[in-house]
């Protein structure tokens, strides 16, 4: 059996989670902290990381090698296109959103989600510089018809999905205005579709249970 581990507040927790939802994997969850630096955790994952999944040939961490592991193992319903082109876009776009938009916004998330101390001013500029930059690109990239890759379902839509609104609330709570809206990305009408899949529905519904639980 498959265990996932982490915890499901963190975003590419849920987007490893929601991959295995969407493939009706049966896996078991184990909660894991990227504060723990002991030594078992950093063989599992030698940066601290989460999430990082236990398999049976072993653990497997850094959420896009988990998903690809987790598309070859259980083929289907895919998550990438037969299509070698297709595919590659799919990547490109995981990409973008895991790396050009949501490390970015990251920066922002002390103060704007745990009460962190507000980021000097010429460094949330440059923030802010780099995400409408990465956003703009992004729009170049992303096809909302209706999934973020195109008619189907794909990876893509994992990181999407579990990254887009943290971007949205970290940038709107930063500078005053949800920097993807303000830059042509009209992102919630895709999130509303696809929180109608069960499997979204269980990843939303859990990640909401462990933020009322007192740690």
């Amino acid at each position: 059996m498959l265990t996932l581990c982490g915890f499901p507040v963190s975003n590419y927790y849920n987007k490893v989670k929601l991959a295995l939802l969407e493939k009706g994997v049966v896996f078991a969850e184990e909660h894991a902290s990227a504060r723990t630096k002991d030594e078992a955790m950093l063989e599992a994952s030698p940066l601290g990381k989460i999430p990082f999944l236990r398999t049976p040939h072993g653990v497997v961490c850094e959420s896009q090698a988990i998903l690809e592991y987790i598309d070859a193992a259980y083929p289907q319903p895919a998550l990438m296109p037969a299509d070698p082109f297709a595919a590659a876009k799919v990547r490109e776009l995981t990409t973008f959103i895991d790396w050009h938009l949501e490390i970015v916004a990251r920066q922002l998330y002390g103060h704007a989600f745990f009460g962190g101390a507000v980021l000097h001013e010429n460094y949330l500029a440059r923030i802010r510089k780099q995400l409408e930059t990465n956003i703009a690109a992004f729009k170049r990239l992303a096809k909302f018809s209706p999934y973020v890759a195109g008619e189907t379902f794909t990876q893509a839509d994992c990181a999407a999905f579990a990254s887009l609104p943290l971007v949205g609330m970290a940038s709107k709570a930063s500078f005053g205005e949800d920097l993807l809206l303000a830059g042509g990305v009209d992102y919630k009408p895709y999130i509303k579709l696809v929180s109608e899949r069960a499997s979204a529905q269980k990843v939303v519904a859990d990640r909401k249970a462990a933020q009322s639980t007192p740690s």
